[in-house]
């Protein structure tokens, strides 16, 4: 779930943490799962759907106006025959294609209107707002029995001038426990937004409320991700926000669990977690409490030699399990590509742990980890990219064995390990051919940032090369003008 325009809104700050970031144009995309791992259906029919970004699409000759991607499961998995390509250009859909606007910068699905359909909540961040360049927009499509076709509503920003790139950040959840999907949404400042639940047919939510995590705001372009999962058991859906730290001159990356309550997300009660700047939340173990997964993809030094904390040679993973009282944060434990046999050596620049999602693959009530490795070398392929599958046990994830690896070199992949794939920028587990178990999607930047969707399915027990096949910008109705960055932010 990397993105383009995230990275370089955080890039400043970023920098200073690692030394040496991907020079992709875009931070991880949230991964959100809770102990069940609700999973989208826009179009009601029982099988799961997945949706996600072509934000530096042209639209109409305009450059970064950015589309929605939507595909539809069917009993032989996703492709691009069955599926739906939304712009700001759509019939029904709000506002207009416009250079910049990057819809689909970020996204994240619920039945916000509680109609038994799941909807997309769409973020713009480079919508330019009147005379206020790059405000953000929001907007809000909605399913039907015929899916995603556009139809939709813009989401106003409570407060406009106050920040840029409203929308940039968004996280779906019933954060009070009333039975309504509320939305999280982020910008450039550090106040997080929460949209109560009960969102109507004219954008307006069922209330409104903010809350304000110590991280960065403005320098470093407000939360990275915003994550949303149930950790505690509750009826309510806790938040994880990634970001930076206030209190110091780097900026350390900071994420803080904030749980929820009858009376919605509470600060008062947050708590200081493991780094990284993409989350996942799921019941790995099956506790019945949801497990934190962060990725801290970076080098553990930055180029003047500062020690960065927490980091591990070639990229780190940190699962921080959950219980009634929430995180146990006083045993993390820290997964590297030199942990057991997990596939690969641990190697400077990496990135294991550039995106993560959770799914059961297998169906045995354990959840997986599908891990992107984005900037893997192989052979003379330089950053050419891989996907690290790693599966739960009742005593979590297993390092030891039965772990997975693909790369487009792995025998019935589609595609050829090249130079900057970074095949794994990101990953989804969804169950999208009905059977009860978690496929995999892989986003790459193949053909020079046109992207790529890689689909591999499981066969009950394991995920399988068998019927994979990838799916492109041009069979999709995505132009190749530029680089549309298709792929690069999978909905959650």
């Amino acid at each position: 779930m990397h993105k383009p325009l995230r990275l370089a809104l955080a890039t400043a700050a970023a920098v200073a943490l690692t030394g040496g970031l991907l020079t992709f144009t875009a931070v991880s995309a949230t991964a959100a799962d809770s102990t069940s791992v609700p999973q989208a259906d826009f179009n009601g029919d029982g099988i799961g759907d997945t949706a996600f970004s072509a934000d530096g699409a042209y639209v109409n000759g305009r450059n970064g106006a950015g589309q929605v991607v939507v595909l539809y499961g069917t009993k032989t998995g996703v492709s691009s025959a069955k599926r739906s390509t939304i712009s700001q250009n759509t019939a029904g859909s709000p506002g207009t294609a416009e250079a910049g606007d990057r819809f689909g910068g970020d996204t994240a699905y619920a039945d916000f209107n509680g109609d038994g359909y799941d909807d997309i909540a769409v973020g713009s961040p480079g919508e330019d707002v009147g005379s206020d360049k790059d405000g953000g927009g929001l907007a809000i499509l909605w399913g039907s029995a015929s899916g995603i076709t556009g139809k939709g509503v813009s989401v106003a920003d409570p407060t406009p001038t106050a920040h840029d790139y409203w929308g940039k950040n968004l996280a779906a959840g019933d954060f009070d426990g009333d039975g309504k999907a509320d939305l999280a949404v982020g910008s450039s400042a550090a106040t997080v937004y929460v949209l109560k639940g009960g969102i109507n047919a004219s954008g307006v939510p069922g209330g409104k409320y903010t809350i304000k995590p110590p991280i960065m705001g403005s320098d470093a372009n407000g939360p990275l991700n915003l994550t949303a999962g149930n950790i505690n058991g509750g009826p309510e859906t806790d938040l994880v926000i990634d970001g930076f730290e206030t209190d110091t001159d780097y900026g350390w990356n900071k994420n803080y669990y904030v749980p929820g309550s009858s009376g919605g997300l509470n600060m008062s009660w947050s708590e200081t977690l493991k780094p990284g700047v993409i989350t996942a939340i799921g019941d790995i173990d099956h506790d019945g409490y949801g497990d934190i997964v962060s990725g801290a993809y970076w080098n553990p030094t930055t180029e003047d030699g500062t020690t960065v904390p927490d980091a591990g040679k070639g990229g780190k993973v940190w699962v921080t399990y959950g219980s009634d009282g929430g995180p146990i944060t006083t045993n993390a434990t820290g997964i590297t590509q030199d942990t057991g046999n997990v596939p690969g050596t641990a190697e400077g620049n990496d990135f294991f742990g550039y995106e993560l999602d959770l799914g059961d693959v297998n169906g045995d009530g354990f959840l997986d980890l599908a891990i992107g490795v984005a900037g893997e070398n192989i052979g003379s392929a330089a950053n050419t990219g891989a996907v690290t599958v790693l599966y739960g046990t009742a005593s979590g994830l297993n390092t030891a064995s039965g772990a997975q690896s693909f790369a487009q070199s792995t025998a019935g992949v589609p595609g050829n390990d090249e130079k900057d794939d970074y095949f794994g920028q990101d990953v989804k587990l969804d169950d999208v051919t009905g059977d009860g178990r978690a496929d995999l999607l892989v986003g790459s930047r193949e053909n020079a940032d046109n992207g790529a969707v890689t689909y591999l399915p499981s066969d009950g027990t394991k995920i399988v090369t068998s019927g994979s096949r990838t799916l492109s910008p041009s069979t999709s109705g995505v132009s190749t003008t530029g680089t549309p960055f298709f792929g690069a932010n999978f909905a959650d």
